[in-house]
């Protein structure tokens, strides 16, 4: 299993080279190289962000297709998640889409909100039970993890080792499937509708767990098409009631829902994810000692948020809400599945600290690379422009210390160093003029002259980069 293995990844076609990603990406896992933007697969924890400002559409993330899901295995099992409920118009029933994939082909359909009231409810046991080390992070979002996993090392110990409940109702709809038709494992294929590329890396790549029991992702844009044509030839009056959740549930497709569910005021829930990223940096402070558990959500507004949905993510919240109100606090409790859920919650391998954003293989080497990284960045500008394809001028320092790039990447260094050349070769043409015509002077002017017309190249090829970035190339 490839842990770096990733959902988001770049379409060349489409790329134009400009810098609008590097400029966004929280973990500042993209670079700009030959005209073409790159993604560093370690950095890249699969947030979306750049699939979502990239105005040339070239970042895409990769998914399973729905006639794949429905026709690899015997009996098919759908796991639709609480925010895919948030995407549809005046929606008072969810029997309604559980019905419609039922419609569209699948055998039988579990609810990953009802696997969150599970991890809901056995959270707040572990809240309870807990000593110390407090506040413990949610561990629902797959990039959240990740990110505590490259970055912020010391917030491991704060991750609340329960499985997301995407591979709660996975394990439980496997047991199900096998009881109801019969089937080996093997004969069953387990189908999530995800909201987000990380999701879909999670179950490539999970966290947590050896292997995630989800067989396949299709994203929400790609069925939310299909699904709302089953939806409209679904015999209302006939409907079967299969929803097996209530509020806790439902709630956890949007940001707070999950802490909303604890039953305590011990909480802080924030989304965003560098508004996440300024929460973490915080714990890492030991600000947040008086609080118990700590949400975070990668995407705005939650899993309504994510890059794969079709809505707006805060017309979503609103539209969750409204459906939540009529229904019960919750559906699906321990007592009724505790010997089938309780063994299936938490973590059975744990989350290690990967130091991908390390300078050097060992303390000694990193020490002299970051004082390489140092004496670089007296020499840059410190703009952080991005020309040089990288987001900022400490980024550009370390890619040149890891020999990923070099100085005269940046713009204005080379233009000072062309400077500093042209005086020279001024220097060396007094020199002749005056009759010191040596062969060694001669010598000497030609290599200057050969390095100016080459970093006049160079020169002239960033700024016919810069201009296409900002839409003032002429012809």
């Amino acid at each position: 299993m490839d842990k770096f293995w990733h959902s988001v990844r770049l379409d060349e076609a489409l790329c134009k080279g400009c810098i609008n990603c590097i400029k966004h990406c929280p973990t500042e896992a993209i670079r700009v190289r030959e005209g073409k933007a790159c993604i560093n697969a370690e950095f890249c924890i699969d947030c979306g962000e750049c699939i979502r400002i990239c105005p040339h559409h070239a970042k895409i993330a990769l998914s399973d297709k729905l006639e794949t899901a429905l026709s690899s295995r015997k009996y098919n099992v759908v796991l639709p998640p609480p925010s895919l409920y948030g995407q549809f118009n005046n929606l008072d029933d969810v029997n309604i889409v559980l019905n419609a994939l039922k419609h569209m082909g699948f055998d039988d359909v579990y609810e990953v909100s009802a696997a969150a009231e599970i991890v809901s409810e056995l959270t707040r046991e572990y809240l309870d039970s807990h000593q110390g080390n407090f506040p413990l992070i949610s561990t629902a979002c797959p990039s959240i993890v990740r990110l505590i996993r490259v970055r912020f090392p010391n917030l491991i110990s704060h991750l609340l080792p329960l499985n997301p409940p995407v591979e709660v109702a996975a394990k439980l709809a496997v047991k199900k499937a096998m009881k109801d038709s019969g089937l080996p494992r093997e004969d069953i294929g387990i189908t999530f509708i995800s909201p987000c590329p990380s999701k879909v890396a999670y179950v490539k790549s999970p966290l947590g767990v050896e292997k995630s029991n989800v067989d396949y992702v299709i994203a929400i844009k790609d069925i939310y098409p299909i699904l709302l044509s089953h939806m409209k030839a679904v015999d209302l009056p006939e409907l079967e009631d299969i929803a097996t959740s209530g509020k806790i549930g439902v709630s956890w497709g949007r940001s707070g829902g999950e802490a909303g569910g604890l039953f305590t005021d011990d909480y802080l829930a924030a989304d965003g994810i560098r508004n996440v990223i300024r929460v973490l940096e915080d714990m890492e402070d030991e600000k947040f000692s008086n609080l118990k558990f700590v949400e975070l959500n990668a995407c705005d507004g939650g899993c309504v948020g994510g890059v794969l949905q079709v809505e707006n993510p805060y017309v979503a919240a609103v539209k969750l809400m409204r459906l939540r109100k009529y229904m019960p606090i919750a559906r699906t409790h321990m007592s009724e599945q505790e010997k089938e859920a309780r063994g299936d919650v938490p973590w059975n391998r744990k989350v290690e600290y990967e130091p991908v954003y390390n300078l050097g293989s060992d303390m000694m080497e990193s020490f002299a690379r970051l004082n390489r990284v140092e004496r670089l960045l007296k020499k840059l500008p410190g703009l952080d422009c991005g020309s040089c394809g990288a987001p900022t001028c400490r980024c550009l320092a370390e890619d040149i210390v890891r020999g990923q790039a070099k100085e005269t990447d940046c713009v204005y260094y080379l233009k000072e160093n062309l400077h500093k050349l042209s005086e020279e070769v001024e220097t060396l043409s007094e020199d002749i003029g005056k009759g010191k015509t040596g062969q060694e002077t001669i010598n000497t002017l030609r290599q200057y002259m050969a390095r100016i017309r080459q970093e006049m190249k160079e020169l002239d090829q960033k700024e016919t980069g810069r201009a296409k970035d900002d839409g003032t190339e002429t012809d």
